[in-house]
Formats: C-alpha cells, sequence, structure tokens
C-alpha cells in the first residue's frame, strides 16, 4: 500500500503531458476559430478607438501614451496570430499540438487586451489651461502719441483704484492696435493678473453673441443654454472662479449692464479689470470707466509715417513737393488714411500721374460732409485706385464675412475660384497663384491686413466702406438671423449676394420664400444649431449658383435645392448630422462637390451624371467603398479626396488612372501593386499634391487630410522587398511613411528610392526586420540625405545602427558632404546602443532636434568612432580632440532610457550655442551634461543666449545636485534655467 501513492504520482507525471498533448491536437481548430473571432473583436475596438481619437484630437492636444501603447500592442498581436495561422497552413502533422497550445494561450491574452481597451475616459490629454491669446501686433504707429496712451492705460491698470478703463478715439486711428500691446504686456507680466480675455464685440450690440464669444475663451459650451438669464448665471460663474481676470471688449458701440450679460463686476475683492474700446465717450461713461482719448497723429508723426509708407521721400523732390503736402493734407492726420492713401500713391512716380490721382482724391472727399464720412470717402478712394476688378470682387467678398473675421487665405481663395472673381485657367495650381497675387495686392494697398500666411482680416472701416460700395447688391446682416428671414423687405429683387454666416441661426421659417431672381450666392456656414431647411428657401432662387450650408446640424437637404439647375457650388463641409444626400442628377451644371466630415454612408446617386465636376470631397469617415464606373464619367475632375481609416479597397487604379486632369489627390490602394500601377500611369505628368495610401489601416497610418498640401504616400502592411523595381514611388514625393512593412531591413531594400529628388520627412514605424535605415555601401544613401530633413523612427525592434557601412565598402562620407537632417526622433527602438557615431556628427551642421525615447538598450548619444570605420576614426583624430559643435542644436530631449550611461564620452563636450531646450527624464545612469559655454569678453562663462530652459527628472529624485560638472562654475550659471515636471 505504501507504494501505491508514489505510483500514481508517476503516472500522472507521466499521463499530463500526454493529456495536454491530446487536449492541444484535438482542440486545435476550435480553438483557431475561438480565437480568430475574438479577434475580431478586438481589432473593431481598435478601429473604433482610432475613431474615437481622431474625433478628439483638436488642435493643441495629444494621444494618450496608454491609448498609443495599447494600439501598438494590439498590432503586435495581429503578427503573433498571422505566424499561427502560416504554422497551422503549412500542415505538420506534429505541429497541430503545438497551434492548439498556442491558440490556446492567445485567446487569453486577447481577453486581457480587449479588456484593457475598454476606455471609457478621454482618449487626448487636453493642452495646459491658457492664461490668454499673445496677439501678432503691428507696429504702434505715430510713436509719441500711441507710447503716450499705451502708458498712460498702463499707470491704470496698475491702480487697484480704477477699475474699468476705456479708449476712445476716431475709427482707425489704432485703438484697437494700442490695446493689443497691453493685452501682450498683461500675459507677459504674468504676475499681474491670472488671465487676459479678448473678445470683439459685434455692431449692433447683441447679448448672445457676446455671451457666447466670451464663453468660447473660457471653453464653456452655452450651446443647449437658450434663456439669455441662465446663459448669465452660468457665464457669471465662469468667471468668478477666474479671479484677477482682465476682460478686454474690443470696438464697442454701446453701452450695457454688466449683470445682463453675465460679467462679473469688477472690484478689488475679485481683482478684475475691464478694458475697452470704442469710437464714442458717451460708451465709455455709460459704463463708468476712466476714459482716454485717443488722438490724430501731430503733423510731424502723420509726416514720418506718409514718408515711411510712400518708401522715398517725396517731400525732396521739387516737383512733387507740393503735391504730396497736399495729399497728406487730405488724410486728416488718420493712421488709416494714411496708410492707404500712401500705398495708393507709392507706385506714381510722375507729375501728372501724382496730379491727377490728387485729383480723384479731391473728388471724393469733398462729397463728405462730416470726420467719419471723410475717411469712408478717402478708403473709397484707395479702392477706386485698384488697377484690376479682381482685387476688388475679392475685398467685396471679404465684406461677407463676419467683422474681425479672421479669413482663412486657402479657404479664401477656393471661394473666390468657386465665384468665378478668378477666372478659370488651364489648372488650380495657376488659379491658387492668382489668389495669393490678389491678396498680396490688397495686403500692399492696407485695404486687407495680412498678419500672418495664413489668414487676412479687413478693418471695420474698410468693411464700412466697402459694404456701401456693395449696396444694394449685397445682404450681410447682424447676428439675430431669425429676423433677416422674416423680414420680407431685405430680400430685395436686386440681390446679388446674401451673408448669414455665423449668426446663431436655428431655424428658418417655412413661410420664407424669398424672391430674389438674381441671387447667386447664399451663405448659412457656421449657424451650429441650423438643423432644418425649409424647401420654401430655394423656390424662387433659380440662378443660385453658391450654397453654402457647412458647418449646421441639418439632417436632410430639401428637395427644392436638387432643382437648382445653375448651381455651380455647393459645400456641406462637417454636416455630421447628414447622413443621407438625395440625387445629384439634375444639378449638371455642378462643378464643386464638398462632402467633407458629413455622416453619409454611400455616394449620392446621380454623382456620374456631374459631367462638369471639377472638385470632390468624399473625406468621409462611414463610406466604405467608391463603386465602380462613377470616376471614368466625372473625367475632368482636377481635385479629389477619397481617404479616411478604412479598410476597404477606396478606390480602383484603373479609373484613377482615367482622370487626365486630376491636379490634387488623397486616396488609398490596398496593396503596392495597384499603387505604383497608377504612380507608373502618370507618366510624365505630375499631381500637384497628394497624399496617398497603400495597404490597410494600420497603426503608422497618418491622420485623413482635411486640407490636401504638400506631397505624401503612406505605405501600410506590404511587401517592399522584393530585388526588383516593381514597387513605385513618385519622383516628387516629400513625405514618406512606411510602416508595418516587416520584410525590410533597410531603406536601401527600396529600389525606387533611388530615383527621388524631392523627399524630405521619413516616417518608420512598426518594421520590425529594420536593423538600419541607410547603408553608406548603397548609391542611393548620399543623394537622399542631400534632401531629407525629419528622420522618424517608432518601434523598429531590430535597429541597430541609423547609418551602415560595411567593412568591405571602401569609403564613408566625402569630407565636404553636409547632410540637410534637421530632425531626428526616435521612440521604442529597443536595441539600438549608440545613436551618432562621432565622425558622422561632421556632416551634421543642420541639426536641429533631437528627440530620443523608450529605446531601452542605448547607451550613448554621442559615441567614440566604431572599430569598423576606418576613415571615420582618421576624421576623429583630425578634430579637435575635446569639442564637438553642433551649431543650430535648438531641443535635446532625452527620456526614459534605463541604459544610457553618457550623452557623450567623458573626454568631449557638446557646443551648441543656439540650444532653447533640454529635457533629460529617466536617465537614471547619466552623471553629465556636457555642454562647453560661451565666454563673455571678460572671460566670464556665459549661457547660451538662447537658452530657456533644462528639465531633468529621474524616479530616484532630482538629478541636478549628483551631478558631476566639467567645470564648477557651469553649474551656477546653469542654475536658473533648471527645473522638474
Amino acid at each position: 500500500m505504501d507504494i501505491v501513492g508514489p505510483i500514481f504520482e508517476i503516472a500522472k507525471m507521466i499521463f499530463a503531458p500526454i493529456c495536454e498533448y491530446y487536449n492541444n491536437y484535438r482542440g486545435a481548430d476550435e480553438r483557431r476559430i475561438i480565437l480568430k473571432n475574438k479577434w475580431r473583436d478586438l481589432e473593431r475596438r481598435k478601429l473604433d478607438t482610432a475613431s474615437r481619437m481622431e474625433a478628439q484630437l483638436l488642435p493643441g492636444k495629444t494621444p494618450k501614451k496608454e491609448v498609443q501603447g495599447w494600439i501598438q500592442d494590439v498590432e503586435m498581436m495581429n503578427d503573433e496570430i498571422e505566424a499561427i495561422e502560416r504554422e497551422a497552413g503549412e500542415g505538420k502533422h506534429f505541429s497541430r499540438a503545438h497551434i492548439g497550445k498556442l491558440a490556446l494561450k492567445k485567446i487569453g491574452e486577447v481577453e486581457e487586451l480587449y479588456q484593457r481597451g475598454a476606455f471609457t475616459d478621454s482618449l487626448v490629454i487636453d493642452p495646459p489651461p491658457s492664461n490668454g491669446e499673445i496677439m501678432s501686433t503691428p507696429t504702434l504707429i505715430g510713436e509719441s502719441t500711441a507710447e503716450r496712451v499705451k502708458e498712460e492705460i498702463w499707470a491704470w491698470v496698475l491702480d487697484n483704484d480704477v477699475r474699468k478703463i476705456g479708449l476712445y478715439g476716431m475709427g482707425g486711428i489704432g485703438k484697437s492696435t494700442v490695446m493689443e500691446h497691453i493685452n501682450n504686456r498683461l500675459l507677459k507680466e504674468k504676475n499681474k493678473f491670472d488671465s487676459v480675455i479678448w473678445v470683439t464685440v459685434s455692431k449692433p450690440l447683441n447679448v448672445i453673441q457676446l455671451q457666447h464669444d466670451i464663453a468660447g475663451k473660457l471653453d464653456l459650451n452655452l450651446a443647449k443654454v437658450k434663456d439669455v438669464r441662465e446663459r448669465a448665471a452660468k457665464l457669471k460663474a465662469e468667471l468668478e472662479g477666474k479671479n484677477r481676470h482682465v476682460l478686454i471688449l474690443d470696438d464697442m458701440w454701446e453701452a450695457f449692464a454688466l449683470e445682463k450679460v453675465g460679467i462679473p463686476e469688477p472690484n478689488s475683492a475679485n481683482g478684475c479689470k475691464l478694458l475697452l474700446t470704442t469710437r464714442d465717450l458717451a460708451v465709455c461713461r455709460g459704463m463708468s470707466c476712466k476714459d482716454i482719448k485717443m488722438e490724430l497723429l501731430s503733423k510731424e508723426e502723420a509726416h514720418k509715417l506718409f514718408l515711411d509708407k510712400i518708401d522715398y521721400d517725396v517731400f525732396n523732390i521739387p516737383y512733387l513737393k507740393p503735391i504730396a503736402e497736399e495729399v497728406l493734407e487730405r488724410c486728416a492726420q488718420l493712421p488709416l488714411a494714411i496708410v492707404t492713401i500712401a500705398a495708393s500713391f507709392k507706385p506714381l512716380r510722375q507729375d501728372f500721374e501724382w496730379r491727377d490721382a490728387l485729383e480723384k482724391l479731391k473728388t471724393s472727399v469733398m462729397r463728405s460732409n462730416n470726420r467719419e464720412k471723410h475717411v469712408l470717402e478717402t478708403l473709397k478712394f484707395s479702392y477706386e485706385c485698384l488697377e484690376d476688378e479682381e482685387p476688388k470682387q475679392c475685398l467685396l467678398h471679404c465684406a461677407l464675412y463676419p467683422e474681425d473675421f479672421k479669413i482663412d487665405k486657402q479657404e479664401l481663395i477656393e471661394h473666390l475660384i468657386d465665384e468665378g472673381i478668378i477666372e478659370r485657367m488651364k489648372n488650380r495650381q495657376a488659379e491658387f497663384d492668382r489668389g495669393y497675387s490678389i491678396l498680396s495686392k490688397l495686403e500692399n494697398a492696407c485695404l486687407l491686413e495680412g498678419g500672418n500666411d495664413n489668414f487676412v482680416k479687413m478693418h471695420d472701416l474698410v468693411r464700412d466702406m466697402v459694404l456701401q460700395v456693395a449696396s444694394p447688391e449685397f445682404m450681410v446682416e447682424g447676428h439675430l438671423g431669425l429676423e433677416d428671414f422674416s423680414d420680407e423687405g431685405k430680400w430685395r429683387e436686386d440681390l446679388v449676394k446674401a451673408s448669414l454666416m455665423y449668426k446663431d441661426i436655428s431655424t428658418i421659417p417655412s413661410s420664407v420664400s424669398p424672391r430674389c431672381p438674381n441671387l447667386s450666392t447664399l451663405l448659412l456656414q457656421g449657424n451650429k444649431s441650423l438643423k432644418n431647411v425649409p424647401d420654401s428657401l430655394f423656390e424662387h432662387l433659380h440662378r443660385l449658383k453658391v450654397l453654402d450650408l457647412s458647418d449646421t446640424a441639418i439632417e436632410s437637404l430639401p428637395n427644392s435645392v436638387f432643382s437648382l439647375e445653375n448651381l455651380t457650388t455647393l459645400r456641406l463641409r462637417w454636416c455630421e448630422s447628414l447622413k443621407q444626400v438625395p440625387s445629384l442628377a439634375k444639378l449638371t451644371a455642378l462643378r464643386k462637390l464638398d462632402l467633407e466630415g458629413t455622416g453619409i454612408t454611400e455616394v449620392p446617386d446621380g454623382l456620374e451624371m456631374l459631367v462638369n465636376l471639377k472638385f470632390l470631397n468624399l473625406n468621409v469617415r462611414e463610406l466604405k467603398v467608391m463603386p465602380l464606373g462613377i470616376l471614368p464619367k466625372i473625367s475632368h475632375l482636377q481635385y479629389l479626396i477619397v481617404y479616411w481609416n478604412s479598410m476597404a479597397t477606396v478606390v480602383n487604379e484603373e479609373e484613377m488612372a482615367s482622370l487626365k486632369e486630376l491636379e490634387a489627390f488623397a486616396g488609398i490602394f490596398d496593396d503596392a501593386d495597384k499603387f505604383s500601377m497608377y504612380i507608373r500611369s502618370l507618366e510624365n505628368r505630375r499631381l500637384a499634391c497628394y497624399q496617398i495610401r497603400a495597404g490597410k489601416w494600420g497603426e503608422g497610418s497618418r491622420r485623413s487630410p482635411s486640407r490636401l498640401v504638400g506631397k505624401g504616400v503612406n505605405i501600410i502592411g506590404c511587401n517592399l522587398r522584393r530585388g526588383d523595381e516593381s514597387f513605385v514611388l513618385p519622383k516628387d514625393v516629400q513625405s514618406l511613411d512606411i510602416a508595418v512593412c516587416r520584410d525590410l531591413k533597410s531603406l536601401c531594400d527600396v529600389p525606387s528610392l533611388n530615383h527621388t529628388s524631392e523627399l524630405q520627412r521619413i516616417h518608420l514605424s512598426h518594421c520590425g526586420g529594420i536593423e538600419h535605415v541607410l547603408s553608406f555601401s548603397s548609391s542611393c544613401t548620399l543623394s537622399l540625405l542631400q534632401t531629407l530633413e525629419n528622420l522618424v523612427l517608432v518601434w523598429l525592434d531590430n535597429l541597430r545602427v541609423l547609418f551602415w557601412k560595411e567593412k568591405a565598402a571602401s569609403a564613408w562620407i566625402p569630407s565636404d558632404t553636409f547632410f540637410c537632417l534637421k530632425i531626428i526622433h526616435l521612440d521604442q527602438c529597443s536595441k539600438i546602443k549608440k545613436l551618432f557615431p562621432l565622425g558622422l556628427l561632421l556632416h551634421l551642421h543642420y541639426l536641429e532636434d533631437i528627440r530620443v525615447e523608450y529605446c531601452e538598450q542605448l547607451e550613448e548619444i554621442i559615441g567614440e568612432a566604431s572599430d569598423e570605420f576606418k576613415e571615420e576614426k582618421e576624421e576623429e583624430e583630425g578634430m579637435e580632440t575635446t569639442k564637438i559643435t553642433l551649431p543650430n542644436l535648438r531641443v535635446l530631449k532625452l527620456r526614459y532610457l534605463p541604459g544610457l550611461k553618457t550623452i557623450c564620452s567623458s573626454s568631449k563636450v557638446i557646443v551648441c550655442d543656439s540650444i532653447e531646450g533640454i529635457q533629460i527624464y529617466h536617465c537614471p545612469k547619466v552623471k553629465r551634461l556636457p555642454l562647453s559655454l560661451p565666454r563673455l569678453s571678460n572671460g566670464q562663462l556665459s549661457p547660451p543666449p538662447s537658452l530657456e530652459y533644462i528639465e531633468i527628472y529621474s524616479s530616484g529624485g532630482i538629478w541636478w545636485e549628483s551631478m558631476e560638472w566639467d567645470c564648477p562654475d557651469t553649474k551656477n550659471v546653469l542654475q536658473p534655467f533648471f527645473g522638474f515636471p
């Protein structure tokens, strides 16, 4: 009996593995089916999560690392499941049990991943709360006058007994510019107030709109709160939570009670201030403000400003001096008038030209009876001096936007093309060139304010003048849009263009049926609460050409729209509640159809009938497939977007090849062969811009383009390493993303890279086979590095070095070669140990940004020369023995590098006088910050002139105190810049 127990245990040891093997063998197929089903659920959750993240990625927000990491883990699981399927496909008898065992294990891992992906909170990180917006302010005009006013305002701002300050003066005198300088000064001197809120007040005053604008600056959503008093209560509570704030109300036209809007009364207890600008002293007094008057320029300031803008000393030319003096006198010492008139006279050189222009100016100004009308007539003269009709029509179109609206240049040019203001040319590029030329003329004439490359604004006085010129053909009304619809008197028979954009219109009465036989443009975009548009609205608008309902809540389009046979432009961008569009078959004149961001799931019926279509945007989340047979019938397309994070085949390569007039394209081909077939079909013609994807959706795929710019290619999950040239890249590609292409060992495995000549950016991710990015043994490497500026490497598990040179290769890098690389980012590259060989840095003079994170085995940022690079070692010996110079380096960020021992060897220091920021997080082995500091003329060390911060932190505590310093003074010099999160 004593031996029964041991025998039983021995039997269990023998038979347990046999039973396990048998269960694994017999259950292999069933387990694979279960695994596939669970994997499909996981993949759907990943797609839903990615879509949610896309929707939440508003400007300034960043994805959570937790979410990004989960998506990456799902992608890695995909590889492992594919490996199981490959083994099963080989059909080996003895591997069947192994497959069953692996499948059982993966079922548990997939279930765990699925549960981890149940993200209930936001998937993105909000930007830090803003304490205000820095304005891009022009130089103050009339230095002594403007500076005096600015300093007077500032003194009252600092006076605890003054709570409300009003600046008043004529339109165009520079009040807003002075207040913008005050705004920026308040934000820079952060200890004065906690936040600054700038709002431009509409004319006439609209309490709801003012509440909406202030709430927008506070990230407070009042859209669903309809009652004005309830809105005021919520707004007041939010503002009271922001103690010591400054509220700036620009361009007020009438006084109002603060409590009516929901603005707390500024007092010493809450520490708040109210600043305002207005043309009327009565507004300042009605608001109980300390009032300050903005005076006209002195004659000396006016003289100087005129000369600055005319750009040559006209008063020193005897035959022009008396005429110029009279021109200046007509400007009445008003800055806006001087600037615009000087721009009109600037191209004139002959005396007869000046005399003729002066007579026109005198004729205009003589018609005015008061000062404001005088200014408007002066501005009208500048408008009439525009030689071509296109700039005049462009200026008229800008007046359709709300007052003080920042108008996006690219959108504006699109609209000028839609309106026919820019005539149809041979291609879109020529039309856009014409558009930018028109805007440049208007900015040079000071009739539009530039500010930056992307936007223009119109001064409210210029807008008033333009609307006078356009009357009665234009209707541009205030924010209470319902009244505009109900007042039939405003829908005149001679009306040509009507703008009711961004007016908070929520309802259009079904009784409204304007009889405007000449109306060609109706703009209703930006009315976010507008859900329904009645059939009656378009019943009599037979000549309507342009209709914009973008960014509204419409759920359907009235049938009367589809009878507008003269309609050439239909814009429905971001009508997310619009799920279906009826047949378009009757709209045969349509040249532009923009459905981006709508909720449609299918291509509208009748699309193939739109034979005049030039522009089609189907950048739609739920659209699964582009039906065959449509694209060849709309063969005049110049601009086409069919692009979202979809796994379906979106476009057919043969049909795409039939679009011979196409200039701009964003779309997806489901594999590299179809992509290459399309690229070959382009032959000698080139697309002006494109964003093209080859392969299924996956991690590394780029966000769908809301605006089509640049030339980019995104390759996902394709086989590129074939040893032939069957895969073809466009020669002019500028940005290349490659993700989940696991067969690649190096970019040198892609032969068509040899033919690219403009490639500036490469992003590699999840390519597990990559061992090095480029090889100096390859013919394409040196030429590619002459254009490459941005290199981003993410999750390359086998990456050993950035650039490789075989021992047998004869050459390293010619000594006079300089590469264009500015940015190098590495993330999750676990096997790389050394980032830069020392000799390579001799050639990276333009390097600006180095960021490395989560590279577990990385030991050195700048290493010693590698043994296999004889030439590199020789170059190193010829270098200065201690200093490594990176003349343009601005940013160095090293994060979560547990193996990093040193930034560079103890015998070296780095000279980087352009450095702005250094960030070192969780790099516990790094003990030295090897900066070589510049010296002043007296021999003392000085921080780099551009340095802003040094942030260093590790889980073991603050790293700063335990640092080793090459020079004791270095620590003292850098101490003021040190901080940690």
